[in-house]
């Protein structure tokens, strides 16, 4: 009997924010990680109200890296990042954003100013990288990548976010094995996918769109047999993301955005917060999200 090409579906938790939804679907009850993935959501797509925006006040991370990816075409907006670094960019479709977090950093993502006034776009996708064991408090940093590969046949566009697919090596840091893209298929587009990741999974964000030609559900994320030669197809055409890379043997503990090996590195940054030790975020200084009595988000505690 062939090996089933889907091996667990998690579908997400949709938090409604009244303008738009996030999806998350990592950490689950069933299962925290791919790869080097512990956290994943996803957003929109959605066009905010005239006049408004998102604003993610001012709040801290350590021991992972953040990417954030947003999706061109009909929803494609914008996010102004800022960061206790002092890092001041804004994220725009086709631009991977890599925050690494490290020993610790605080950072902000609002609506920029120039597109509240029609209503903001937002549709695209926020993960968090946990950082490898002896790694984990390195130094916080930030880059932002805009020359990525794209590799397109007519039928299927796909840009490289992280690592190396299909021969092409995206210039984005990796602290650990890491696989990351978004692909386009148009109607009848085949493409596939890369067995040689630890960990692999895929969702389906937009269209239609099957593996190993089993469809896939929207927003859920369908963990791949480990060491399968697969192929990714559409119909009617779609958009799915792809993530995975090397398998962690240590397990890692999320509370709300404090993620780590270690349960008293996450006390200690929950003091810290709390207490006002973090760095400040120049230009959004004067606000803040407080610490959380009961997090939304939290594994293996």
């Amino acid at each position: 009997m062939a090996e089933r090409p889907v091996t667990q579906t998690l579908t997400p938790v949709t938090h409604d924010l009244g303008a738009f939804q996030v999806r998350r679907v990592l950490p689950a009850r069933e299962r925290t990680m791919v790869g080097p993935f512990i956290f994943v959501d996803q957003f929109g797509p959605a066009v905010l109200p005239a006049g408004t925006a998102m604003d993610v006040r001012p709040h801290p991370h350590i021991n992972i890296a953040t990417v954030t990816w947003l999706f061109g075409g009909k929803y494609a907006g914008a996010i102004d990042h800022r960061d206790s670094l002092g890092t001041f960019a804004t994220i725009r479709p086709g631009q991977v954003n890599l925050m690494t977090a490290g020993r610790g950093i605080v950072h902000s993502e609002r609506g920029p100013a120039e597109e509240r006034a029609a209503g903001p776009r937002l549709y695209g996708m926020q993960t968090w990288l946990a950082l490898p064991d002896g790694r984990e408090d390195i130094d916080p940093a930030f880059e932002q990548q805009a020359d990525l590969p794209v590799i397109d046949d007519g039928r299927v566009r796909a840009h490289v976010i992280m690592g190396t697919l299909w021969g092409q090596t995206a210039p984005t840091t990796q602290h650990s094995h890491t696989i990351y893209a978004e692909i386009m298929l148009q109607a009848g587009g085949v493409i596939p996918i890369d067995a040689s990741a630890d960990e692999r999974a895929v969702m389906l964000v937009g269209g239609d769109a099957a593996i190993g030609g089993a469809a896939l559900e929207p927003y859920a994320l369908a963990v791949l047999a480990p060491g399968a030669a697969l192929s990714l197809t559409s119909e009617g055409g779609g958009r799915v993301m792809l993530l995975g890379g090397e398998a962690f043997t240590t397990q890692r503990h999320v509370w709300w955005n404090f993620v780590s090996s270690s349960c008293e590195r996450i006390r200690e940054a929950k003091r810290d917060w709390d207490e006002g030790r973090f760095p400040k975020v120049p230009g959004d200084e004067d606000d803040f999200i407080p610490l959380p009595k009961v997090p939304n988000t939290r594994a293996n505690l």
